[in-house]
Order: C-alpha cells, then sequence, then structure tokens
C-alpha cells in the first residue's frame, strides 16, 4: 500500500499555518529572558509543539523520559530538521547544530534565541571549546542535545557516530539520554519521505506539506551514566547500539 499526498489546498494551509506560527514564535523567542530556566524550558516547548501542529504532524512517545533528571547529554539519530521540534516538545534542552543552519532565514534567528550551539563540523579546533562549553551546561543543569551522526540519514538505519562531543559527558560526570527518532506515513509504514539527506529545505519542506499524514515516534532509553574507567569511545558504542536497535527494529516495513 503506497502513501498518499495531501490534498493541493491542505498543503497551502499547511504552509499558512507554518508562516504564523514562524512569525508568532520569532516575536516570543526575542523576548525570552536567557536567566530564566523555565521560562526558556516553556517556550522550547511550546516551539517544538507549534511547529508540527501547524503541519499537521502526531507526535508518539513510546518509551517516555525519566522523570525530574537534569544535566543530561542527549543524542538522537538525525532524520530531519522535524527531529529538533520533536525533541523540543517533549524535551526541552539547548542543540549543537552544524554552523550552516545559523544562515538560514528566520529559523537560524530562533535558534540562536533558544540557545543552539553552532559549530563547524570540518574543524577540529572547534571541538575542544565546544566540550568546555556543553560541560558547563551540564554542570549547571542544563540539558544539551546533539546529532553524534553529524548529518541526515534516510531514518531506516543510522549513519556512524562520532565520538568527539561524548567527551563532555565524561568530564561532567554526566548521564547520556539515548534518543530514537522514526518517521511513519498514513498506512503505518516507516518513511523516507521527511529525510532531509541530499535535498534543499524548500523540497524538504514541500514534501513534507505534501504528506497526507506523517507521524513521528519518540522513545527515550534509560540514562546511560559513564563508566570509571569509560573513554568516549565507549560510551559512543554504548549509546550508538542502543539507537540503532530500535531504529531497525521495524525498518523493514517501510515505504520509500
Amino acid at each position: 500500500m503506497h502513501s498518499q499526498k495531501a490534498p493541493f489546498f491542505t498543503r497551502l494551509g499547511r504552509l499558512f499555518r507554518l508562516a504564523g506560527w514562524l512569525f508568532r514564535t520569532g516575536r516570543h523567542l526575542r523576548r525570552i529572558d536567557a536567566g530564566n530556566p523555565a521560562e526558556r524550558d516553556y517556550a522550547v516547548i511550546t516551539l517544538g509543539k507549534g511547529a508540527l501542529e501547524a503541519l499537521d504532524i502526531e507526535l508518539e512517545i513510546g518509551t517516555p523520559p525519566a522523570d525530574n533528571v537534569k544535566g543530561v547529554l542527549v543524542a538522537a539519530n538525525h532524520v530531519s530538521w522535524l527531529d529538533i521540534f520533536a525533541m523540543s516538545a517533549v524535551y526541552p534542552s539547548s542543540f549543537i547544530a552544524k554552523q550552516e543552519i545559523k544562515d538560514w532565514p528566520v529559523l537560524g534567528k530562533m535558534g540562536q534565541n533558544a540557545g543552539t550551539v553552532f559549530i563547524n563540523r570540518n574543524s577540529r579546533r572547534d571541538v575542544e571549546p565546544i566540550n568546555q562549553a556543553i560541560c558547563a551546561a551540564l554542570k549547571a543543569g542544563q540539558n544539551v542535545s546533539f546529532f553524534p551522526e553529524a548529518r541526515t540519514s534516510l531514518g531506516l538505519d543510522i549513519l556512524p557516530f562520532k565520538a568527539a562531543l561524548f567527551q563532555s559527558a565524561i568530564d561532567a560526570d554526566a548521564p547520556v539520554q539515548a534518543v530514537t527518532l522514526r518517521y511513519y506515513d498514513d498506512a503505518g509504514k516507516r518513511t523516507t519521505v521527511p529525510s532531509y539527506a541530499q535535498v534543499d529545505l524548500v523540497r524538504s519542506l514541500w514534501r513534507i506539506v505534501s504528506m497526507k499524514k506523517l507521524r513521528i515516534r519518540i522513545d527515550f532509553a534509560a540514562p546511560i551514566r559513564p563508566g570509571k574507567d569509560e573513554d568516549r569511545f565507549m560510551l559512543k558504542d554504548k549509546v550508538e547500539s542502543s539507537i540503532r536497535e530500535v531504529v531497525l527494529s521495524d525498518a523493514h516495513d517501510s515505504e520509500k
């Protein structure tokens, strides 16, 4: 059974609602008090939920996160630019993102105001200061999220994880929260349509609004705390294995 397309006017309606959401959210983020964590978390949750609602995207929480755990390094597989909104709607945090996103219209500015840290993935000189910044944030009780694949996949498997930023969890003695994102179409099958791999933002957005129905399932593993003699590569392997197991669990039932 092939997934169906949304009617043309449904697509336009979603784009119209998204434009309204961008305008309202941009204004709201400019007023955020960076020194007020509760206000910032509420704004991030509202941001994530609002984007998904504007696009008629259903969010399913499979395995929920542990309650009242702060100062967590959150590592997730990366499929789409929608990943950030899905995670934000459930688990507010600051994000580590590639430098190119900073120059995106509207979304780049919103990311800056929401506390996103932009890094140059091609420069090793960025790694140490970024790890220090993440470590300080974790020790202060702030959750920090990143995508260790460093780029998006089609979503039916994961790309090899990079180990560098896992060092911050070891330095801060902070738990790591593995998060798995999976995308489903109107037939309930895994789909690659929302993937941001090898496609520009405009085309990706049109593909997403053209889907009759889109559901994102998000699963949280039990937090993993670095072992006494564990290095970043060992920690990375644990998280990567945990996420890959969930991603592959129903990847055979997919609509490409």
